[in-house]
């Protein structure tokens, strides 16, 4: 299990406790920042357990603080700001097999106003995927820990790297061509910047695992 997916796991495991759970969706349904003692009350828990829980929900990412003066007063007397509680705008998933139908979805919209603004749409597509996996390769990974953190689970041997998991499974299932053209176009933009042309991306029948492979460029297909 990659630490990604490991981290992601244990930020929803963080909301199994009840009390977490309870304080965590309340917090999230306020128009605005609430401070402990708004969220112990909105619970019914002790002031003290909730500070234990929303600050466990803060290590996890889940919640984040600000802190601001409740009495709007400023200056000498005012009193010391409180610390607040919010939702973090972070989005948070965890599927097994790994799944990452919002990359498709960011590829397809990007695709879509390329297209919009003139460019064939399979030259959009293409566009769209290599700009994504610029944009993924800017993290300065190797190739094999971005593949895997992406939820490819790639297998390396003598003549490559298998692709053992579809990232895009059930969209790949409904609408094949699009899909595995798209994936194919991403994993190979991928490989052209994070391993300098080491792989080449080619396509491979149907079956269980990626579309893909990455195939050694000394290699004969």
């Amino acid at each position: 299990m990659d630490e990604a997916f490991g981290r992601r796991v244990a930020r929803v495991g963080s909301l199994a406790d009840p009390v977490r759970r309870a304080l965590y969706r309340f917090v999230a349904e306020q128009p605005g920042a609430v401070s402990r003692d708004q969220a112990a009350s909105g619970v019914d828990v002790p002031r003290h357990t909730a500070k234990f829980h929303l600050e466990r929900l803060v290590d996890e990412g889940l919640l984040v603080t600000e802190f601001r003066r409740l009495t709007g007063r400023t200056g000498p007397g005012a009193g010391r700001p409180a610390k607040l509680y919010r939702r973090a705008r972070r989005e948070l998933t965890v599927s097994v097999p790994s799944r990452r139908y919002d990359l498709a979805g960011q590829v397809l919209a990007d695709a879509a106003e390329r297209a919009l603004a003139g460019t064939p749409m399979a030259a959009a597509l293409t566009e769209a995927a290599e700009h994504a996996a610029g944009q993924v390769a800017a993290d300065d990974r190797p190739l094999a820990a971005t593949l895997d953190a992406l939820g490819y689970e790639p297998r390396a041997d003598e003549h490559g790297v298998t692709l053992g998991n579809c990232p895009f499974d059930r969209l790949a299932a409904e609408h094949r061509d699009l899909v595995c053209g798209v994936n194919r176009a991403f994993v190979a933009g991928l490989a052209g910047r994070l391993d300098d042309g080491v792989h080449a991306a080619v396509p491979v029948p149907p079956g269980p695992g990626c579309c893909v492979r990455l195939r050694r460029e000394t290699d004969t297909p």
